[in-house]
C-alpha cells in the first residue's frame, strides 16, 4: 500500500515492528481501506527468535541471521523467549489495536510453527533446498527434537500472550512444511505441531494452521490440529476438504497472482472457489500465501467488495459465468 511504503521509507523494519505505535497503525491501514473481515498485527515470525538468542536482521536480500544453530551444543544455547520481556511490543501494539476496533472486525494474532521457526535458525535466512535443515533433523535426533521444542515452548507462551493482548484467534505459520515428504512431516513435525495446536485448544483459544505446498498431506496436517486449516492455490477448495473432513473448517484459497489479472478474470477466479465453498460453513476467503508487494490497491479493493457481493447472491453454477 502506498500509505505503508510512506512509512516504510522512514523507519527500518525493525523500527517498526518495535515501535507499537507504528505497528498498530500498519495494522489499521487495510483495515480503513479495504471491506477486510479481520484484522492482523504488523509483526514478523522472526521475532522471537532474538528473545531465544540468535540475532535477527532484516536485509534488502531478506531476514539473516547472525549466529545460526547447527549442532547440539547451538540448540542447548538457546533460552526459551518470555514473551512479556522480550515482546512486549507486539502485546502493546496488539492492545492498541484491539482498543481501536474492538466491536468491529476481530484481531489475529500469529507465529511461526517450529518447523519454519527452525529451518531459518539452521539455515541462517531463507532457503528453497533446505540441505542443512534437513540434515539436522535425519542426522541429529536429540539436537533436532530439543531445538523443535525450544520452538515450541516459545510459540505456546507467546501465543498465549498475544490472545491476552487482545488478539481473538491466532494463526500459525508453517510456511516451509510443503518441502518436506509425508513421512518426514509425519516423523518429525507431526508431533510437535500436535502439542502447540493441543495446549491452545486446552485454553479455548481458536487457531488457524496455516502452510504451503502441503496438497500430498493435507489429512497430516489437519491431523496436527487447528480449527481452521489453510490451504493454497496448487488444490482445489472441496478436494481440500474432502482430504481434511467436511466438518473442518477450510481456509483459502486464491493464488495471489491472480490479484495483477484484468479485473473480469480475478473476479471469475474468486467465484470458482466460492462455488467450490458452496457458502459451506466455515470457510475463510483468503489468498494461499502472503499478497505480492506489485499488487495493485484497487484490485485487493475489487476482490474483498465482490467476495461480499457474491457470497449474498450465491446460488450453485453462478461461478460458471464470465462476471462482469
Amino acid at each position: 500500500m502506498a500509505r505503508y511504503r510512506a512509512v516504510r521509507e522512514k523507519y527500518s523494519l525493525m523500527e517498526m515492528f518495535k515501535t507499537p505505535e507504528i505497528a498498530a497503525q500498519i495494522t489499521l491501514q487495510p483495515v480503513e481501506a479495504f471491506s477486510v473481515d479481520a484484522a492482523i498485527i504488523f509483526a514478523d515470525i522472526l521475532l522471537p527468535l532474538e528473545g531465544m538468542g540468535i540475532g535477527v536482521e532484516f536485509s534488502a536480500k531478506g531476514p539473516e541471521l547472525r549466529n545460526p544453530v547447527r549442532s547440539l551444543a547451538d540448540v542447548r544455547s538457546l533460552r526459551v523467549a518470555d514473551p512479556d520481556e522480550d515482546l512486549g511490543f507486539v502485546l502493546k501494539a496488539l492492545e492498541l489495536v484491539r482498543s481501536e476496533i474492538d466491536g468491529k472486525v476481530p484481531l489475529i494474532g500469529f507465529a511461526g510453527a517450529p518447523f519454519t521457526l527452525a529451518s531459518y535458525a539452521i539455515e541462517g535466512t531463507a532457503s528453497s533446498q533446505y540441505l542443512l535443515t534437513k540434515d539436522l533433523m535425519h542426522r541429529d535426533s536429540t539436537a533436532w527434537n530439543l531445538l523443535m521444542s525450544r520452538f515450541r515452548e516459545t510459540i505456546v507462551r507467546f501465543l498465549k500472550a498475544q490472545v491476552r493482548a487482545g488478539a481473538q484467534v491466532v494463526q500459525i505459520f508453517d510456511s516451509w512444511a510443503g518441502c518436506l515428504s509425508p513421512s518426514d512431516y509425519r516423523n518429525y513435525v507431526l508431533p510437535h505441531n500436535q502439542e502447540v495446536f493441543r495446549e491452545l485448544k486446552s485454553e479455548g483459544i481458536p487457531s488457524i494452521n496455516f502452510g504451503t505446498g502441503t496438497s500430498g498431506f493435507l489429512d497430516l496436517v489437519s491431523e496436527a490440529g487447528g480449527d481452521i486449516v489453510s490451504v493454497d492455490w496448487r488444490i482445489r477448495l472441496d478436494d481440500a476438504w474432502r482430504s481434511i473432513g467436511s466438518n473442518a473448517g477450510i481456509q483459502g484459497n486464491l493464488d495471489p497472482v491472480a490479484l495483477l489479472a484484468p479485473p473480469p478474470v480475478l473476479k471469475k477466479k474468486a467465484a470458482e472457489i466460492l462455488d467450490q465453498a458452496g457458502l459451506r460453513t466455515g470457510h475463510i476467503f483468503n489468498l494461499g500465501h502472503g499478497i505480492l508487494p506489485s499488487t495493485p490497491e484497487d484490485s485487493v479493493k475489487a476482490l474483498a467488495d465482490f467476495v461480499h457481493e457474491y457470497s449474498m447472491m450465491w446460488k450453485p453454477g453462478a461461478g460458471s459465468q464470465e462476471p462482469e
